[in-house]
C-alpha cells in the first residue's frame, strides 16, 4: 500500500447476483430521490417484470417518470393494488415505507414474494469491499460529499446512496479500480442486515435521537446503525467520533468483529486517530503523524463540519489517500445544498440555508456555527425526538427565532420555559431583545412570512438561518423543497444570491 499504509482487507468479494430475468417485480415507492428510479431502471435493464406503484399520483412524480421513459414498467400510481404484492417474485420497498406497518408488504411476504431494497440489491451485486459507507443521525452528506472528494483526487471513485444518487444504472460502468463511497440511512442500514455485510470503511458520524416515529424505540435506531460496522471483519476499518459518547462505545463491537476502530475528535489530541491542532487536521496512524494545514482554506462553518472533515480525512488517509490530496479536497469543497449552505446577502445579512437539519441536535450545531447574531427559522413536523438541544442553543445564542409548522406553538412555550444561562456569543454582541437576554420568538403561518420576520429581525453583520430542526412533511414534500421556498422567499426580498456548488 502506498506510503505505508495497511490496506483494509479485501474481505468478502461478493458472490455472482441473482438473475432476474423473467422474475416479476413490484418497485415500492418511486419517489424523487433516485432509489425508486434507479431499482426500477436496473431491474428493467435486466430483463425483469417491472411494476412501479406509489401513494402519488403521476403528478408529483414527473421528474422520476421522464427517467423512465421507454423502458418497459407498468405504472401504478396514485395508490397501491393488492394484485402487484400477491403476484410478485420480489418487492423493492423504498426507505420511505414503515415495512412492519404495510398490509402490502405482509401480503407479498404471505404469498412468498422475497423483500428487498435498492440499496441491497447494489450490495449484493457490487463487492464489498470497494465499498466505504457513511452514516451518523447529522453530518453524513457531509462527510459523504468530503471523502469521496479525497478520494476521487487519488483514483476513481463515485459517489452515491443516501446523499441522493442510485449506483445501480452504473454497475456495468464501475471499473475494478474504483471504490464507491455510500451515505448509509438507518433504513438503508437496516435492511443491509439480512445481507449480513458491512462496507470495508465504515465512518460514523454521531448518533442522537431521530426517526423514532418509525424505529419507535432508541435501542432499535442504534441497532440499525450498527449494521455498517456489525459484519465487517479483519481488515476492514471503523472510523469512530470520539467525542460522541454513543459512538464511543462502539469499540467493543469493532473489536468483536475483528475490524479495527480508528478514532476521531474535534476536542482532544489522541495518540491514534485525527485530530485538530488550532487550524491543522493531524493525522497519526501506523505510527506515522501527518499534518494538514487548513489555515484559511476551510469554507464550512462550525464545530461539528470539523468533525466531519476529521472523519472523511480518517477514512480517507486509512485507504492511502495523501495527505496533501486531503487538505486540497477541503479547500476546494463547497457546502451541499441545504446544509450550512450560504445562498446569498441582503445587505450585511447573510442567509444560511440548512434544511436538511431535521433533528433538534443538528439545528443546535446549526445556531452554535456562527459568531454574528443569529435569527433563526425553527419548527415543522413532529418525529417525537426531544426539542430540548435546539431550545436550549435558541435560548443561548439567538438573537430571536421566527417558528413555524405543527410544532410552534410547543416550541414558543418551551423557549418560553427554559432556564438556560445567556451565552455572550464569541463576537461580543448583545443577544437577546432589547438587551433583556432572551430571544425574541415570534410564530409564521408560512415560511415566506417566516423570511419577512426574520429579515426584519435580523441585524446588520448577522446571520437568517434556516435550520428547523425538524421534518417538513407537514409544510411541504421534503427537505429540499423547503429550502428552495426558503431561497425563493429571500430573493423576493432582494437578497443577492451566492455562487452555487459546481
Amino acid at each position: 500500500m502506498e506510503e505505508s499504509h495497511k490496506a483494509p482487507g479485501t474481505r468478502g468479494g461478493t458472490p455472482a447476483p441473482p438473475s432476474y430475468a423473467g422474475r416479476a417485480v413490484t418497485v415500492m415507492g418511486l419517489g424523487l430521490f433516485g432509489g425508486g428510479v434507479g431499482a426500477a431502471r436496473y431491474l428493467a435493464r435486466v430483463g425483469a417484470r417491472v411494476t412501479v406503484t406509489d401513494l402519488k399520483p403521476a403528478a408529483s412524480l414527473r421528474p422520476s417518470l421522464k427517467a423512465l421513459e421507454g423502458l418497459p414498467i407498468a405504472f401504478h400510481l396514485g395508490g397501491h393494488m393488492a394484485k402487484d404484492f400477491r403476484g410478485a417474485d420480489l418487492v423493492v420497498v423504498s426507505p420511505a415505507v414503515d415495512k412492519r406497518r404495510s398490509k402490502f408488504v405482509a401480503l407479498a411476504q404471505a404469498d412468498g414474494a422475497e423483500i428487498t431494497s435498492e440499496m441491497n440489491l447494489f450490495f449484493a451485486a457490487f463487492p464489498v469491499a470497494r465499498i466505504v459507507g457513511v452514516t451518523g443521525t447529522s453530518g453524513k452528506s457531509t462527510t459523504t460529499a468530503l471523502v469521496g472528494d479525497m478520494l476521487r483526487a487519488w483514483r476513481p471513485t463515485r459517489v452515491g446512496g443516501n446523499i441522493g444518487r442510485s449506483l445501480l444504472e452504473d454497475l456495468p460502468k464501475i471499473q475494478p479500480d474504483e471504490t464507491v463511497v455510500l451515505e448509509l440511512s438507518s433504513f438503508q442500514l437496516e435492511d443491509l442486515g439480512r445481507l449480513r455485510c458491512s462496507p470495508r470503511v465504515a465512518i460514523v458520524t454521531n448518533i442522537s435521537p431521530n426517526h423514532l416515529d418509525r424505529h419507535e424505540t432508541m435501542r432499535r435506531y442504534i441497532a440499525a446503525k450498527k449494521n455498517i460496522v456489525r459484519f465487517q471483519g479483519p481488515g476492514d476499518v471503523a472510523v469512530l467520533n470520539a467525542d460522541d459518547p454513543r459512538v464511543r462505545r462502539w469499540e467493543g463491537l469493532v473489536r468483536r468483529c475483528g475490524s479495527r476502530a480508528v478514532f476521531y475528535s474535534a476536542r482532544r489530541a489522541l495518540d491514534e486517530g485525527a485530530f485538530a491542532d488550532g487550524a491543522t487536521i493531524v493525522l497519526r496512524l501506523d505510527g506515522r503523524e501527518d499534518r494538514v494545514d487548513l489555515a484559511g482554506r476551510n469554507p464550512l462553518f462550525g464545530r461539528h463540519n470539523l468533525q466531519n472533515i476529521l472523519a472523511a480525512a480518517a477514512g480517507a488517509r486509512a485507504l492511502g489517500v495523501p495527505p496533501d490530496l486531503v487538505g486540497g479536497a477541503v479547500a476546494s469543497f463547497r457546502p451541499l445544498p441545504h446544509r450550512l449552505e450560504p445562498i446569498g446577502r441582503l445587505g450585511d445579512v447573510l442567509f444560511v440555508n440548512d434544511s436538511k437539519a431535521t433533528t433538534p441536535l443538528a439545528a443546535k450545531v446549526a445556531i452554535e456555527a456562527f459568531d454574528r447574531p443569529v435569527v433563526v427559522i425553527a419548527g415543522g413536523y413532529d418525529k417525537h425526538a426531544d426539542p430540548s438541544p435546539m431550545v436550549r442553543a435558541i435560548r443561548r445564542r439567538a438573537l430571536a427565532a421566527v417558528l413555524i409548522g405543527a410544532t410552534a406553538r410547543a416550541l414558543q412555550k418551551a423557549i418560553g420555559r427554559s432556564r438556560e444561562a445567556r451565552q455572550p456569543a464569541r463576537g461580543g454582541f448583545a443577544l437577546g431583545e432589547g438587551g433583556s437576554g432572551r430571544p425574541a420568538v415570534e410564530r409564521a403561518r408560512t415560511l415566506e412570512e417566516a423570511v419577512r420576520r426574520a429579515a426584519a429581525l435580523a441585524r446588520p453583520d448577522g446571520v437568517v438561518l434556516l435550520s428547523t430542526g425538524h421534518a417538513s412533511w407537514d409544510m411541504f414534500d421534503n427537505y429540499e423543497q423547503r429550502g428552495e421556498v426558503f431561497r425563493r422567499a429571500a430573493v423576493g426580498l432582494g437578497m443577492r444570491p451566492l455562487e452555487k456548488r459546481g
